[in-house]
């Protein structure tokens, strides 16, 4: 019943998103093209961030992960705050679903979110500058653990959050920083070292970085200090979400 009730709840969360796509998949991939639009045009003459690779297509990879990560985060933060708000949460909570249920059901739907709409963002910005798959390994590698991470994340910002304003704030004020601090739009080479070392304690950082580096083969730090650094933090952010669920952490009266 543990096995089928996982099933279960990922295909509901699974068509949770789908069923309102175009809101869910679509307008991020819109917004990412815009982002390259924008920043590609006017920066692509004036910054250089790696030898024979135009700016644009510097820009591509980061995009891309960008979309899995904030997409990932969206997709198990959501579904929880509305189930929380719209008080239906009562009806999973009478099911015999153990707290690994729950943890694998929207980790994986969401990581399914976040991949789909990179695969889209990549599949749309891809024409705009000629790319290379170096390493393909580690571009698998570096977006589905970081789609996880970000789920998982999500799971816990949507345990604590008691309304949608508490929950835009986690994304606001953490996520988005982060991210957009992580190297999406440059190098972090290109920093003052003071920046340079506040940057490596930004795990975004990681995720981006290890990401490029199947592309590109260059990175601004080893690929395998990143994946460490990612998986390391994906048992830390899991272990945390998964022990809230066990304890019924503001889901159980």
């Amino acid at each position: 019943m543990i096995v089928t009730g996982w099933r279960a709840l990922f295909y509901k969360e699974i068509l949770r998103f789908w069923k309102v796509s175009f809101q869910t998949v679509a307008a991020p991939v819109l917004t990412a093209v815009l982002y390259l639009l924008i920043f590609g045009h006017v920066l692509e003459e004036h910054v250089k961030v790696y030898d024979q690779i135009s700016y644009t297509a510097f820009l591509v990879p980061g995009l891309v992960m960008m979309s899995v990560l904030q997409n990932a985060f969206a997709n198990s933060s959501s579904s929880l705050i509305q189930s929380k708000v719209m008080g239906n949460l009562v009806f999973l909570l009478l099911t015999p679903l153990s707290h690994w249920g729950w943890f694998w059901a929207y980790v994986g739907s969401a990581a399914v979110r976040g991949l789909l709409v990179g695969a889209g963002v990549f599949a749309v910005t891809a024409w705009f500058a000629p790319l290379s798959f170096v390493a393909p390994g580690w571009i698998l590698a570096f977006a589905v653990l970081g789609a996880a991470l970000l789920g998982a994340l999500g799971l816990i910002a949507g345990l604590w959050a008691e309304k949608f304003d508490q929950l835009a704030a986690f994304q606001n004020f953490i996520v988005m920083p982060m991210t957009f601090l992580s190297g999406v739009f440059y190098s972090i080479r290109s920093l003052p070292p003071f920046w340079q070392k506040v940057s490596h304690l930004n795990p975004f950082f990681y995720m981006i970085d290890g990401f490029r580096y199947g592309f590109f083969g260059l990175s601004d730090v080893s690929p395998w200090l990143s994946l460490g650094i990612v998986a390391g933090a994906l048992v830390a952010v899991g272990a945390v979400a998964v022990h809230l669920l066990r304890i019924g952490y503001k889901i159980r009266g």
